[in-house]
């Protein structure tokens, strides 16, 4: 696969923390790509004052009250705005058929946790941490997959496998998976970005 020059949109309803650190690797010249457009179904997202800071394109759109016309207005942003790649950085919402149409196999997720045994409908933040220590396993692992119409279905791009402490917690759990997962994000563009990584 050759390298290629990322056009990136993103997509969070909170803080958008992967998002601020892909914005951080583009403006230090760390990662070949350049972010497009924000878009959060929170007006009040901190995402979005932060896109705004780093002089990034916004937009506010809810879903809740006509989520097909949010789907179409959301593919329609997107493409409007030269997207290529949509990453999602705690996006709380289920992707619509007409965004997951026009962005096929480019849409990245990041899951903080192995999937699909600790994926699927419901199983997000400490959810997740609370299944993996409640299994008694001995490691997580931050995951990067393709999105689908499925939760946390999509092909997987990359793993980052992280050991479980003796005495772990969910709460401990969360908190050492979520200061990696930007890191791992940003890790993972640089190698499409580079060619080295193998797409489905």
């Amino acid at each position: 696969m050759k390298s290629q020059h990322l056009k990136l949109g993103f997509l969070a309803s909170r803080n958008g923390s992967s998002m601020r650190a892909i914005l951080e690797a583009i403006r230090i010249g760390i990662l070949d790509a350049e972010a497009r457009l924000v878009v959060s179904n929170n007006r009040s997202a901190p995402a979005l004052e932060a896109a705004t800071a780093a002089g990034v394109q916004t937009l506010h759109l809810p879903t809740q009250a006509d989520p097909d016309a949010a789907d179409a207005a959301l593919a329609k942003a997107m493409v409007e705005a030269g997207v290529e790649w949509i990453v999602l950085s705690g996006y709380l919402r289920r992707l619509g058929p007409k965004t997951l149409a026009a962005y096929r196999d480019r849409i990245l997720n990041i899951h903080p946790g192995p999937i699909p045994a600790f994926g699927g409908e419901g199983m997000y933040g400490r959810r997740v941490h609370e299944a993996v220590v409640a299994a008694g396993v001995a490691a997580s692992a931050i995951t990067i997959h393709l999105v689908d119409e499925e939760y946390d279905h999509g092909a997987v791009l990359a793993v980052r496998e992280v050991p479980l402490e003796p005495d772990e917690t969910a709460e401990s759990l969360e908190a050492r998976l979520t200061g990696l997962e930007p890191e791992v994000f940003v890790e993972t563009l640089q190698r499409l970005a580079s060619g080295q990584l193998a797409l489905p």
